[in-house]
């Protein structure tokens, strides 16, 4: 299991949360929402160190992490994110 990041979307990222280098960004599990790899969990996102990593990378001087008690929810994929210009958000892919 491997975790990526587009520049584009860590570009995003850094607009949208006002991020400064050196700040980092947890993906969690969240119960409810769509969309996700298991029915009835989505991933919610919050500004905040880690302190346990399973899953980390680093794209303009910012670092987007998955906790350990998160890793269940990845099990068995890589997770990809990416830019859409069209619809100027973020989209999150499983492999």
């Amino acid at each position: 299991m491997n975790m990526s990041i587009t520049q584009p979307a860590a570009k995003w990222y850094i607009d949208e949360l006002d991020l400064q280098q050196g700040d980092c960004v947890r993906f969690f599990v969240r119960y409810g929402g769509f969309g996700g790899i298991h029915k009835g969990f989505s991933l919610g996102i919050a500004i905040s160190k880690p302190q346990d990593p399973s899953l980390q990378t680093e794209a303009s001087g910012v670092t987007f992490f998955v906790e350990n008690s998160d890793q269940w929810y990845f099990d068995g994929y890589n997770f990809h994110i990416k830019y859409s210009r069209k619809y100027d958000e973020v989209n999150y892919q499983f492999t």
